[in-house]
């Protein structure tokens, strides 16, 4: 629960400004382009920083470097409070980005080893739920703050929370891996636990590349990420402008959607940890199915809708199934690597995520809609998700041969330590990975 809450006030700082956007478009004379740019900078920074900082972490430490992060994200948001001019307010925007970049692959990390294969995409779908949760409560503080106390301090007002939890994350105990990916070397051979944690480079990077599955969940996971931005970012907007509601309405009404993929994100995880306990395939068959339905239900609301009930009831129906791979897809790809590279995997989840997925979509968005409308924007862009279903079906396909890769090394990696410490046979503590 420590990791969701501290994640959650990181999702709070990076979505509050897309309740800000009216009044700096006002202020500043801004392009929907350059608002978009404002969210779309953040997941730059962390494609650019998330792999070496999750490397990073996987020599010194999970739980400091979460603790680490979060105190830079925080700093970030109290930055941009007090930013004077666009530049700074980019440049802050960037650096929550950096602070980010190294907390989702710690924390997947850390989590995956407090729980076996079966049930890591409920772990780390509720993990990857404070993204839509702190989305959820960006949009309705800032639209309640900001009528109240000004963007500057709706910007700012979680930087002190998000220190405060920081701090307290290091008491949060961290793992330790006994055996190298590349050798299986015993503790007993002559290293310290902790150089026994340190893989060397080219090792990790073979570990990322190998497992074709990882490579679809990389790709099925930014192209879903793409629509998702992309609602997140602009409903509120959308809302302002074709509803003609007020900042603390229309934030309140994307909340609901922002809301559906809390609960998605959750109930769409455990299902898919629940198929694949019979047929293993089916764990990514499920991101796959949900996100042909987010493409159809969009496409529908924003293409063939006008702005009213029966448009908005579409547009929450999606929400739903909209984050389902918002866990499974990180969850696949720690299933296909050694443990002792999960932070690294995740990290390289983040970047591809990030750069091809989180960055795209708002900026894509503005662009188009300072061409067409924003409605006609919000039309095309569920496509992504049409693309994406095609990724995890692929993905589906491979996962379980590098699951058994996977099971059969670590096999012997086990064997290599229970002969070196006289372990019986079966006794194992790495049996479930």
């Amino acid at each position: 629960m420590m990791a969701v809450a501290l994640g959650a006030t990181d999702y709070i700082d990076r979505q509050i400004i897309v309740s800000t956007f009216p009044h700096l478009k006002k202020e500043w004379g801004l392009s929907d382009t350059a608002l978009g740019a404002l969210v779309s900078t953040v997941s730059i920074t962390m494609a650019v920083c998330a792999l070496p900082i999750a490397w990073l972490a996987d020599r010194w430490g999970r739980v400091r470097s979460i603790a680490a992060m979060g105190g830079v994200w925080s700093l970030a948001a109290l930055w941009s409070a007090v930013s004077g001019n666009y530049a700074q307010l980019f440049a802050a925007r960037s650096l929550l980005g950096v602070g980010e970049a190294g907390y989702g692959p710690a924390g997947a990390a850390l989590l995956s080893a407090y729980f076996p294969q079966r049930l890591r995409a409920t772990a780390l779908s509720v993990f990857q739920a404070a993204a839509p949760l702190g989305s959820v409560l960006g949009v309705v503080f800032g639209g309640v703050m900001i009528g109240r106390f000004g963007w500057r301090m709706t910007l700012g007002a979680f930087g002190v929370p998000g220190l405060l939890l920081a701090l307290l994350f290091l008491k949060v105990r961290d793992y330790r891996v006994p055996a190298t990916p590349d050798t299986g070397t015993p503790a007993s051979a002559g290293r310290s636990p902790a150089a026994e944690a340190r893989p060397a480079l080219g090792t990790t990077l073979r570990e990322l590349y190998q497992a074709r599955t990882a490579m679809w969940c990389y790709l099925g996971g930014a192209l879903n990420l793409v629509v998702l931005s992309t609602l997140y970012t602009w409903l509120p907007t959308y809302l302002n402008r074709a509803y003609g509601l007020s900042s603390a309405a229309s934030g309140a009404k994307a909340a609901l959607v922002i809301l559906a993929g809390v609960v998605g994100a959750v109930v769409l995880g455990h299902l898919a940890d629940r198929l694949g306990g019979t047929s293993p395939r089916r764990k990514l068959v499920v991101p796959a199915v949900m996100a042909a339905a987010t493409w159809t239900l969009l496409t529908a609301a924003f293409g063939a809708l006008q702005p009213g009930s029966a448009q908005f009831a579409l547009v929450v129906a999606a929400g739903f199934p909209l984050a389902a791979a918002l866990g499974t897809a990180p969850a696949v790809v720690v299933d296909v690597v050694h443990p002792q590279v999960r932070a690294t995997a995740v990290g390289m989840v983040v970047v591809v995520q990030n750069l091809l997925g989180l960055a795209v979509g708002p900026v894509l968005t503005g662009l188009i809609s300072d061409t067409f409308g924003l409605r006609t924007a919000l039309a095309v862009m569920p496509l992504f998700c049409a693309m994406a279903a095609v990724a995890f079906w692929r993905g589906s396909r491979t996962y379980e041969n590098d699951l058994a890769a996977v099971r059969r090394y670590q096999r012997f990696d086990d064997a290599l330590q229970q002969g070196a410490r006289g372990i019986p046979d079966g006794q194992s503590p790495q049996a479930d990975v």
